[in-house]
């Protein structure tokens, strides 16, 4: 398989193409379908294996990765389909290019925060996380995070953090900006439905009521990553933040690749948002391409390989992940989903966050 990373500047959106062709299955693959897809994806679509048996059904797909929420800036004639990471950018692309419904929804992921077990138990003893006996994931109390976050409490503030030399400076969730990237908006989804009292923020009313608060979680982490794949990789390689927002199915991926995970402890937002990988088909072969991977057997064992949840099939995931029950809580005991406002709300608060 031939990969290539090439940068491309739109908008100030560095676009990374990644080329996935293996040798044998060329001949056997007659459409080539040009998709611009969420980085997180990136990986799934180089796998030989996503490759052959997109080929055994007569495509190569050819994927350029970019924030999700910057797909909207890009010129997108010629691609035959979009895949973001959630459905309200995907909503709003599919408005622009006037794209036939339903779109295609094949695997979800919600939003979890990844932890050194030292800073998951300073939380935990603060009244902040609940943690699972002898496992490696607990529960993150968004009401408590989010009252911190407005005290500005320190972790030198809480109790027990003096014991970890690394736990120091403002307590946050290090997240991607969401002006462009998905998780992070995404993740002012879910602390403005908790801040704004169990309610979807709807209105000007609602923004105002939360704008202040979503303005202190971004502002408090100064540059943002673009991408929550290289913040996921560098909290593994021991860098960053305490705290970071990422989605399930890149602490499943690592899983499942047999990587030693360390101390990492996985906690789950008592309220989250998914994060819904959405296909906009731009044409007939993007359309067929994003079925595809919603009803083949073979691109939905693959897909749960890479830690996405198959759309109407909890079995699946439950199965394939057994083995890593310790950090992934396989039925989303004890999380509540919190509904995503729509996409020009999202804009605004994202807009005024970060302004």
């Amino acid at each position: 398989m031939g990969i290539v990373l090439a940068a491309l500047l739109v908008g100030g959106v560095v676009v990374a193409v990644v080329i996935g062709q293996g040798g044998e299955d060329r001949s056997t693959a007659t459409k080539t379908v040009r998709a611009v897809i969420g980085s997180e994806k990136a990986e799934f679509f180089a796998d030989p294996q996503v490759v052959k048996a997109l080929a055994a059904e007569g495509y190569t797909v050819k994927a350029e990765t970019s924030g999700s929420w910057a797909m909207e800036g890009l010129e997108l004639d010629g691609y035959d389909l979009a895949f973001p990471s959630s459905k309200a950018p995907a909503d709003e692309l599919a408005g622009k290019y006037k794209v036939r419904q339903p779109l295609p929804r094949p695997f979800y992921s919600p939003l979890v925060v990844v932890a050194h077990r030292s800073a998951a138990e300073v939380l935990a003893g603060n009244g902040m996380a609940t943690l699972e006996q002898g496992a490696g994931r607990g529960v993150l109390k968004m009401e408590a995070c989010l009252a911190a976050a407005r005290a500005d409490r320190t972790w030198q503030e809480l109790k027990g953090a003096d014991e970890y030399g690394e736990l120091s400076g403002t307590l946050y969730v290090a997240s991607t900006d969401p002006e462009t990237s998905n998780s992070g908006a995404l993740y002012l989804a879910a602390a403005s439905y908790v801040a704004n009292g169990g309610r979807v923020v709807a209105d000007d009313k609602g923004l105002d009521a939360t704008a202040p608060l979503m303005r202190k979680l971004v502002s408090v982490q100064g540059a943002q990553q673009s991408s929550s794949d290289a913040a996921f990789r560098d909290f593994v390689s021991g860098v960053g933040n305490p705290l970071v927002l990422v989605y399930e199915s890149q602490v499943a991926s690592l899983l499942n690749e047999q990587q030693d995970p360390g101390d990492l402890t996985v906690l789950y937002p008592d309220t989250t948002a998914n994060s819904d990988h959405t296909v906009v088909p731009l044409t007939e072969n993007g359309r067929a391409v994003g079925e595809l991977l919603s009803s083949d057997k073979e691109l939905r064992r693959l897909a749960v390989k890479y830690g996405f949840r198959p759309q109407g099939a909890a079995a699946e995931f439950t199965a394939a992940t057994k083995a890593h029950s310790a950090h992934l809580n396989q039925t989303l005991t004890g999380v509540r989903q919190a509904p995503v406002p729509t996409s020009a709300v999202l804009h605004e608060m994202a807009r005024r966050a970060r302004n």
